[in-house]
């Protein structure tokens, strides 16, 4: 009955020490006190910071002091926020917050921990190896217990992912209690032998637990033995930490072998690593770091009958006092309790029990080097070589479980050459790369890859090069060459060999569509790479040309201002690049510019300014169907007391405002908000002045546009107010920018809690009349004419755009009111395309014509609506304007003849010289009016225009807008019964004089374009139909894009090519006599309503208004990259 209520006893201690550990003893119980409230602002640390106000020392929870709470200057993955405890505690809870009042909050994080700020480790939950879970709001804080909990000095915080609309913000705090602990140092020669009490019963059972941080790899922790061989020993062996259990007792069976435990793996990392070995008889307990095994051994209970020492640290040999049978322990020892019994503590105080061997210290050193780990194949880090040197040394250790994969890359100065040192099939090899000559290789070791620490030591000088890789040495013979070390060695499998650096004058390394440090480009994250090995086109090692098209828009990261790559110097291998221009995209509309053609266009001065686009560019406008709303959207105020309300703007960091305005009045408030004490207020304070105001702690700040021209015109203006942590702007039009800095360690953030009013104020004072549109606040843009429908004294849309934008309808269109915007109407212009100014163009070859018919009733009133004027042959003409541009090197040629039902007519030719000849016979029973104008040879291959305005005998020509002529006529002041205009050969000019003739029967070969005789343009006719067709084409005649595209000065036979304009478009001798259908339709729109707006072929896309682009984005071109003797392990 006895031995029953023993193995109970037993049994009922064996499981109290699995629930109880000495390595926790004199914590408290309630270890859930805030540390970080009551540290001071030195204790904090980052990354960056956004201002002074953003610093670390803001980030304590639930504080508002600065700008209440911490916000990098850039919010990207690479930020962190540091806190120094002072000394080691135990933490076991923390918690987060957002910036106060603003847009700024971290949704997910990382913690890590260190004692030293230097050898970090992450924190990894029980559930997940990922970030923790963090705020959805700026305000509201989100606690997380840790579980379990750990002890460090230091902490950081990696933000992961933040509010898209926002930044990075932070505040936070850090739960629990002070920290106990007894540390011994020893130096891998040292030990600690403790003598036990001498009791006459052995103990029930025995406890042994620690805490350990290694320095090597191998080492003695504990060992104990007894008089027949019997012994406990704790080992780490390979980074790996193994039990011993012998019982030494020769009358066992054989069948009963030594019992080994192994546990953990990398524990030689230098951080902390908690052990508990519990033995009751026959019954053991084997924990490392939370992770227990639990078995029997075999036999009796002899495994405890053991000597009355242990020592820790090493095993001393008997009768030496300093030397040991195995490899000691090198690192620290915490906390090391044996049966509750504190060691260390004993040891401090030098009693009697502990003997001393070696060097042992009670305070544990700082690591001097400390070890990086790359954390995916991506993962590279950049180190500083030793530049200008002429040799190349580099000495490191690493370990891996990888067979394969980057260790270093360099790439030596002044085109000399580059290296790379990688692991293949678990053996280290070297590839040094000189212009001119194969690769030279060198291998060294074996199995590497066993998770083990190797030591590396690689030199290249002169005439030879050497990898030592542990005690292996491999040595390869160079040709006798000067070798330049370079400014930068990378180590890591995600070694890149291109990368381009942004406005910060960080480094990236991720290409097109991928994701920032991705290191993939647009067809690596589509999987349709040309080699699925790879993850961009030009790394697959081709021997041909590959690229890359990418389109960068992580607009915190642009512009784009150098790029690099680094591996194109070895032999057989290229690269080439080109990059595009820096694109801003606002919220509502897309820029987008590519070279086509040279044009000279003016786009809508008051958004842009009067800017001028040329040389290469091409314009366009363009939209997705509902986003002009946004530009077009406006309301007009009528009452003083009238005002659209609207929720409070957030623009706590960063506010901009723009808006284009229209009044009679003057004065007037276009927008409020208000605070407690902060506000925002944009005014009409003035006929002439335009005043942004605001307050955000530091006293209220104005910033005025002053104009030599009233505002209240009655024409649209537009206004743009900016104000950030910098400073404030203000701009009204093209107009000098006004500008206010802001304090240097003021308040930088505006809080706003009332409703946003638009038009008016709270109050119901100094409210605005007039016409608001294209309101946007932070690139969201405002649905005025939404509100306005139901506020009373306000209705929705504005009229008269045609007064402000009317210019814009070009060569003789005409502007025409819209319910949103303005339309250009082309009926009376040479010319198409939304603003009128497409110029229509057409080839003619050898002995082709057109021919456009004036039919009988023609209306000589000036509100026309016919496309096509028709004359009737009793009326009479005293003034016709005619246009035209040509482009030839035939002479002579006839450019255009118009002839009359009564033997009259008109002739442009171009005589044998070039030189350009005007005819007029206004009385057929007279000779006809010649004039001659020297201006130059005009048969020249180039673009020529003319312009030839009549009114009644004064005849004014005009070349290229600048060279003019003016002659009389003699021959008469009417031109009677019109019949036909002809352009190219003429078959019947009888009447005509012989110059006349002779170029009626050459006609003209090259391109014609902008044709228009008064109201009529017979290309656009002929090339543009929109009825039935007057128009008759004889031979050749091809649509162009433009007379001004071809082949430069001195090459006729190119430059007189057709270009057809997308295939459209039928002549030829098929179709003779026949009018010209199915030519090229070129799209035309209203501008502002939905759809497409196109001005040439091209790709230009209207921004909205002139804000700060919402987004941006920048395209490059790898050409290629050709690599033909590369290795296979590039990222």
């Amino acid at each position: 009955m006895a031995s029953v209520a023993w193995a109970v006893l037993k049994v009922l201690l064996l499981l109290l020490t699995q629930t109880w550990s000495p390595v926790g003893a004199g914590n408290p119980p309630d270890c859930d006190a805030p540390l970080a409230s009551a540290l001071p602002r030195s204790s904090f640390s980052s990354s960056s910071e956004l201002s002074s106000s953003h610093g670390p020392g803001f980030s304590r929870l639930n504080r508002r002091d600065g700008a209440g709470g911490w916000t990098p200057l850039v919010s990207n993955k690479y930020q962190w926020l540091q806190i120094d405890l002072g000394e080691r505690m135990e933490v076991t809870a923390v918690a987060t917050q957002g910036g106060y009042g603003s847009s700024d909050w971290v949704t997910s994080y990382l913690l890590m921990f260190s004692d030293g700020g230097r050898n970090w480790k992450q924190y990894r939950r029980e559930e997940s190896i990922w970030g923790f879970p963090g705020n959805t709001n700026a305000d509201s804080v989100v606690h997380y217990r840790l579980q379990p909990p750990f002890e460090a000095r230091f902490l950081r915080f990696l933000p992961l992912a933040w509010n898209p609309r926002g930044r990075i913000g932070m505040r936070i705090e850090v739960y629990g209690c002070a920290y106990k602990s007894e540390v011994v140092y020893f130096d891998g020669q040292s030990a600690l032998l403790y003598t036990l009490d001498k009791k006459p019963l052995k103990p029930i059972r025995d406890v042994i637990s620690l805490k350990f941080k290694a320095m090597q790899s191998n080492g003695i922790l504990l060992h104990r033995e007894g008089q027949h061989g019997n012994h406990i020993t704790l080992e780490l062996i390979k980074g790996k930490l193994v039990f011993f259990l012998n019982s030494g007792n020769a009358k066992l069976p054989s069948t009963i072998a030594p019992v080994t435990l192994t546990l953990g793996s990398l524990l030689d990392d230098q951080h902390w690593h908690s052990v508990l070995i519990e033995l009751l008889d026959t019954q053991v307990n084997f924990t490392v770091d939370k992770h227990t095994h639990h078995f029997q051994a075999k036999g009796d209970s002899s495994y405890l009958d053991l000597n009355f020492e242990i020592s820790f640290g090493g095993i001393p040999t008997p009768g030496r006092s300093r030397a040991f049978t195995r490899k000691s322990f090198h690192g620290c020892l915490e906390n090391l309790y044996y049966n509750g019994v504190d060691v260390t503590e004993l040891a401090k105080k030098h009693k009697p029990q502990i003997l001393m061997m070696g060097n042992v210290s009670f305070s544990c050193p700082q690591p001097q080097t400390v070890p990086v780990t790359f954390l995916s194949s991506r993962s590279y880090l950049a180190l500083p070589g030793n530049s200008g040197e002429d040799k190349v040394s580099v000495t490191f250790q690493f370990r891996t479980w990888n067979r394969a994969g980057h260790l270093l890359f360099g790439e030596l100065r002044r085109g000399s050459g580059s290296f790379v040192l990688f692991l293949k099939d678990g053996k280290l090899k070297l590839s040094l790369f000189q212009p001119g000559q194969s690769p030279r290789n060198v291998t060294a070791g074996a199995g590497l890859n066993d998770g083990q620490w190797h030591s590396v030591s690689f030199s290249a000088k002169w005439s030879h090069m050497n990898v030592v890789v542990d005690d292996d040495t491999a040595v390869q013979p160079l040709v006798a060459v000067l070798i330049d070390s370079g400014d930068t060695y990378y180590f890591g499998d995600g070694t890149p060999l291109s990368w381009w650096v942004g406005r910060t004058n960080e480094t990236h390394t991720y290409w097109g569509g991928s994701l920032p440090d991705a290191q993939k480009c647009t067809c690596g994250l589509e999987g349709n790479c040309i080699d699925s090995q790879y993850y961009c086109n030009c790394d697959a090692g081709r021997n041909e040309w590959t690229s890359d098209t990418i389109v960068l828009s992580q607009k915190e990261h642009l512009p784009v201002t150098q790029i690099v790559m680094t591996d194109a110097g070895r032999p057989r291998s290229e690269a080439a690049y080109t990059l595009g221009p820096l694109l801003c995209h606002g919220d509502t509309r897309l820029l987008k510019v590519w070279r086509r053609e040279s044009v000279i266009f003016e786009i809508f001065p008051p958004l842009f300014g009067r800017r001028r686009w040329e040389d290469g560019l091409s314009l366009g406008v363009q939209h997705k169907p509902g986003q002009d709303e946004s530009f077009w959207n406006s309301a007009s105020f009528n009452t003083e007391t009238s005002y659209l309300h609207f929720p409070a703007f957030h623009g706590e960091l960063t506010a901009d405002v723009c808006f284009f305005f229209k009044t009679t009045v003057s004065s007037g408030v276009f927008m409020e908000n208000l605070g407690i004490t902060d506000f925002i207020r944009i005014e009409l304070r003035a006929p002439t002045e335009v005043t942004f105001s605001f307050d955000v702690g530091n006293g209220p700040c104005e910033v005025t546009v002053q104009s030599p021209t009233p505002f209240n015109d009655n024409q649209w203006h537009h206004v743009r107010a900016e104000r950030n942590v910098k400073g404030a702007s203000l701009q009204v039009d093209q107009l000098p920018q006004k500008m206010q800095p802001a304090p240097a360690d003021g308040h930088v953030r505006l809080q706003l809690n009332s409703q946003l009013f638009i038009g008016g104020t709270a109050t119901r004072q100094r409210g605005f009349l007039g016409c608001i549109r294209s309101l946007q606040l932070n690139g969201v843009a405002l649905d005025l004419e939404e509100r306005a429908t139901v506020t009373p004294g306000v209705e929705p849309g504005c009229a008269g755009h045609c007064s402000t934008y009317g210019h814009l309808c070009r060569n003789g269109g005409r502007c025409r009111e819209k319910r949103r915007g303005v339309t250009c109407d082309c009926a009376f212009s040479a010319y198409d395309g939304p603003f009128c100014s497409n110029e229509i163009s057409a080839y003619f070859a050898t002995g082709s014509s057109m021919t456009y018919h004036f039919q009988e009733h023609y209306t000589l009133s000036e509100n026309s609506s016919s496309l096509v004027s028709s004359l009737h042959r009793d009326v009479t003409l005293t003034r016709e304007m005619i246009t035209l541009s040509f482009r030839t090197t035939r002479t002579p040629s006839l450019l255009l003849y118009v002839s009359s039902f009564y033997e009259e007519y008109l002739s442009v030719i171009l005589a044998n010289n070039g030189s350009l000849q005007i005819r007029y016979k206004l009385d057929r029973h007279q000779n006809p009016d010649a004039f001659t104008f020297d201006f130059k040879n005009m048969a020249d291959g180039q673009l020529h225009q003319v312009k030839i305005n009549r009114e009644e005998a004064v005849v004014m020509v005009e070349v290229h807008q600048s060279a003019k002529k003016q002659v009389i006529l003699s021959s008469g002041t009417e031109f009677n019964a019109v019949k036909s205009l002809i352009l190219g050969k003429v078959l019947e000019a009888a009447g005509a004089d012989p110059d006349t003739r002779r170029a009626a029967t050459s006609g003209f070969t090259g391109c014609l374009s902008a044709v228009r005789f008064g109201r009529a343009a017979p290309l656009k006719a002929a090339l543009r139909p929109s009825g039935t067709s007057r128009v008759t084409v004889r031979g050749h005649v091809a649509p162009m894009a433009r007379c001004a595209a071809g082949a430069a000065s001195g090459s006729p036979a190119r430059e007189l090519a057709p270009r057809l304009a997308g295939g459209a478009g039928r002549s030829g001798p098929a179709d003779e006599g026949e009018p010209l259908v199915n030519a090229d339709r070129r799209d035309s729109a209203v501008i502002g309503d939905t759809g497409f707006l196109r001005i040439g072929r091209a790709g230009f896309e209207l921004l909205a208004s002139s804000d700060l682009p919402a987004s941006a984005s920048q395209s490059a071109e790898i050409t290629g990259v050709s690599h033909h003797a590369r290795p296979s392990l590039i990222f």
